[in-house]
């Protein structure tokens, strides 16, 4: 079995040039090259035949003409569909077809074959250079593995991962990659992460931990059973979603639009004027050919391709403009309390005895309904109740907001927090609430008793605020379901503005849209309790999202790790992207206006335009780059 290589977000950026491009524009590039060498085939034969047999002009004008034809039909198609569609992306074709009609007209057919057979080179590096972040996920679809050590009565059988269903048993051997998503049955080992939350320490995982697909086994034997298909995988989903954001299109390039719907007919009465006036039709042509707008086309996509690199450097991924429109913006910051703010991992400081017997009872009848759940607190009391032997055919439903049920052959067991466990009827003391979070079992309509779980905040959760606060973001607050001691407690020691305990979740939509007033607003938490306030803010960031579906889908942002620096990290990259999309607006505009003055006044001829037209889009590439390189 062959040990396949890690690869981070970092790697992927740095090594961008050197990753195949997609088939889709492999397959163009090949067209256009091919075309090229066959215009410039064409367009020798003509300059021999020429030379050797002056007396044949007809030959001779027919082997130019058909060199033209071969470079210039595909151009000239293209332009008419654009004219046709009102696409300007259509823009350097459309001025293309234009300069060679005039080309041929002038009987300048040497020119004519040669500028666009030059720009198809200039434009193939130009494609080299900025194909690197598109075709990085071309790359990266390659780590997630495509067999697996499927174990059949307790024989190892290499199969395709594809056809690996959920309950199978696959054997993960030192240095051997994930293909799914799985729960570790047996062994130790440390999972390197990087490629998919950017973090380079690797996890230490053992039996009950979920393994995610796009990860390596660094050392030891796992047995893993299989969870998600290989399709339906985290790392699937970050692929998606990398696919989807680099088509990102940011408000700021709508003056682009806008600009690029008046520059063909601009360009064109230049030069018209310029023909007019000089009587030079070649410095007309040179115009047509330096004002190919190529920068145009990178004002955004560029820098957003720069950032999704620099992003998932960090394991952050970019899904929608938000990140650019409202992120770079945020006046107010909403976050969750437990697994945001705080670490997440609760632990039982203390039970009380109701109807249940005994404390291993109690915490048996608990884990029989949370080893289903995602929610830190049943995270939590599954774990504690890791040695103990506990029913697990309970049919589950998680209230969110409330807590969990489970029904089996008649019996109906409960577990919640206290607000709920009162609505149902139930009399229970409050005196447990100040030590931490109280979650009350029931069973059968008999409270068996309690277990109080206390989490601490991240130890990074401070400093966060106080960067937030120099970014300029002007409330910070926390919106929880806990209850309101132990709230205060965390808001206190974080240094965060105000808190909104004891709330359901459309309790928290409602606080969101009342701030949303006054404020841009971003929310901050895991996804599974949060979806509704994710989705109504300005702009929602999941953390830990990594294996956790609800997240990914109902944030704009995912931190696919717990790391709080990330928080205000993004908002710089943000607010630094946007910064990069003007000064790429100014710099194709400035370039555009430049080479056409030098065109003007006979300084550029079209041959020397066709190379020197593309230094508007290098240098909007360079000024991209430079968030790559951002610290």
């Amino acid at each position: 079995m062959s040990v396949i290589r890690t690869v981070t977000g970092e790697s992927l950026a740095e090594e961008a040039s050197r990753q195949v491009i997609s088939e889709r524009d492999k397959k163009r590039l090949k067209q256009d090259i091919l075309t090229s060498a066959l215009a410039a085939a064409f367009l020798l034969a003509a300059l021999c035949h020429e030379r050797f047999f002056p007396s044949q002009a007809a030959v001779t004008g027919l082997l130019y003409f058909a060199g033209a034809c071969i470079i210039g039909l595909p151009i000239l198609k293209t332009a008419v569909t654009g004219l046709l569609r009102a696409d300007m992306s259509a823009s350097m074709e459309i001025l293309v077809s234009i300069a060679m009609i005039m080309e041929i007209l002038s009987n300048e057919y040497v020119l004519a074959i040669l500028i666009p057979i030059i720009l198809t080179l200039v434009h193939f590096l130009e494609e080299k250079s900025i194909m690197g972040g598109r075709d990085a996920i071309e790359g990266l679809k390659k780590f997630q593995a495509a067999t697996a050590l499927l174990l059949e009565d307790g024989v190892e059988k290499e199969v395709d991962a594809g056809s690996l269903k959920k309950g199978d048993q696959i054997v993960l051997k030192a240095g051997m990659s994930l293909p799914i998503d799985g729960v570790v049955v047996s062994g130790f080992s440390s999972m390197d992460q990087k490629s998919l939350t950017g973090e380079s320490i690797p996890a230490s995982v053992g039996p009950g931990d979920k393994v995610f697909a796009g990860t390596i086994n660094m050392e030891g034997v796992l047995k893993v059973e299989v969870v998600k298909e290989m399709g339906d995988t985290a790392f699937q989903q970050i692929v998606k979603l990398l696919e989807n954001a680099e088509n990102i299109t940011i408000p700021e390039t709508k003056i682009v639009d806008v600009f690029m719907g008046y520059y063909i007919p601009l360009v064109l009465i230049i030069a018209t004027l310029v023909w007019l006036l000089t009587q030079d039709i070649n410095k007309a042509i040179a115009i047509l050919v330096v004002s190919c707008p190529c920068g145009y086309l990178l004002v955004s996509s560029a820098p957003m391709i720069a950032a999704l690199g620099a992003a998932s450097k960090r394991g952050l991924l970019i899904k929608n403009s938000a990140f650019i429109e409202k992120l770079s913006e945020a006046e107010c910051l909403i976050f969750d309390k437990t697994g945001t703010i705080t670490k997440g991992d609760l632990e039982v400081t203390n039970y009380y005895l109701d109807k249940a017997k005994s404390y291993e009872e109690l915490l048996a009848a608990a884990a029989a309904l949370t080893h289903k759940s995602l929610h830190p607190v049943s995270k939590s009391i599954t774990q504690a109740a890791s040695s103990l032997d506990y029913p697990k055919d309970y049919q589950v439903k998680e209230l969110i907001g409330k807590g969990v049920e489970g029904e089996k052959e008649g019996s109906r067991l409960i577990l919640g927090n206290r607000r709920y466990i009162l609505s149902l009827g139930y009399d229970i003391p409050d005196r447990f609430e100040k030590e931490g979070a109280a979650s009350w079992i029931v069973k059968d309509g008999s409270v068996l008793g309690c277990l109080v779980l206390r989490d601490s905040p991240r130890e990074d959760a401070p400093a966060m605020v106080l960067a937030l606060k120099k970014l300029g973001v002007k409330k910070t607050c926390i919106l929880t379901g806990d209850n309101d001691t132990a709230a205060r407690r965390v808001t206190a020691s974080v240094n965060i503005d105000s808190v909104y305990s004891e709330l359901l979740p459309e309790q928290k939509l409602e606080h969101v849209k009342k701030l949303k007033e006054s404020y841009t607003v971003g929310v901050i938490g895991d996804g599974i309790n949060d979806a509704l306030a994710l989705s109504e803010a300005d702009v929602g960031i999941a953390m830990g999202a990594m294996g956790s579906d609800t997240a990914i889908q109902s944030a704009d942002i995912a931190l696919m790790n717990n790391n709080l620096e990330n928080i205000p990290y993004a908002i710089r990259l943000s607010r630094k992207t946007k910064k990069i999309i003007f000064q790429n607006i100014i710099i194709a505009f400035v370039s555009s206006f430049i080479m056409i003055f030098l065109a003007s006044v006979g300084i550029i001829s079209a041959m020397a335009g066709a190379i020197l037209h593309n230094f508007g889009a290098f240098a909007i590439l360079l000024n991209s780059g430079r968030l790559l390189r951002q610290k």
